[in-house]
């Protein structure tokens, strides 16, 4: 595997026993004959998911397997593989296997070819299959963020997202800011991009989220994203002499 690849697929799993495996696979044929890596951060899950993925390490060269000896939360194993991570430009993936990672490469190539002043490409769910209990909420909480944070996202909880390694690293960090980079990476100055990508029904496993939990943790959130646009300020153009 090569020191430096041109990108690294971060995928962040928990208790995903019989999709992670399957997922790295399909990602490892939709990256084939490019410069990359994958990095699965395990949360500390209970089932068998870290020792379907060590179990793949031979046959699959470009994985890498790091885990958490706590649950953490879904951001910090984004965190974590992206510190990790070796590429200029970052790919994520949600864990469940609902991202499809043949688009992976279209983000991370439009973001390759993208000016310098554009810092994250996100996935937009063009025909979302989840329940309509969770599609309406998705709706109406996007709304409510676009509208307040004015950040250019219709669908920030797509996890498929190609960005600039260094410039997430320079944003703040708090639980669940994975669902704000859009904001926040505006806030640093940049500009953010969206294209259409395919979402499938989850085959495995069962979602780390309800309704209610996203909105208790959204109110939150939102609150400390705003105050965190209010408090920027940006320095134009920077020389060095």
């Amino acid at each position: 595997m090569e020191d430096t690849p041109d990108i690294s697929v971060v995928v962040p799993v928990h208790d995903e026993a019989g999709a992670a495996g399957p997922l790295a696979r399909e990602i490892a044929a939709a990256f084939a004959g490019r410069s990359y890596e994958m990095i699965f951060v395990d949360d500390a899950s209970k089932d068998a998911t870290l020792a379907e993925l060590r179990a793949l390490m031979a046959e699959l060269p470009a994985l890498r397997v790091l885990a958490h000896s706590a649950n953490s939360g879904q951001s910090r194993a984004v965190r974590t593989g992206v510190l990790a991570a070796r590429a200029p430009i970052v790919v994520t993936l949600d864990g469940d296997g609902q991202n499809p990672p043949a688009d992976a490469p279209k983000l991370a190539d439009a973001l390759i070819a993208a000016p310098p002043t554009v810092a994250l490409v996100g996935g937009r769910r063009a025909k979302r299959q989840d329940s309509e209990a969770k599609r309406w909420a998705s709706r109406w909480a996007n709304r409510i963020r676009k509208r307040l944070l004015k950040d250019d996202a219709d669908d920030t909880g797509c996890g498929l997202k190609a960005f600039r390694r260094d410039v997430f690293l320079r944003l703040p960090y708090f639980d669940h800011v994975h669902r704000y980079l859009p904001a926040l990476t505006i806030r640093e100055g940049y500009e953010n991009r969206y294209l259409d990508v395919d979402h499938r029904h989850r085959e495995t496993g069962r979602s780390k989220y309800t309704n209610w939990g996203r909105l208790t943790a959204s109110l939150s959130d939102l609150l400390g994203v705003m105050w965190l646009k209010s408090r920027s300020r940006q320095p134009g153009s920077i020389r060095e002499f």
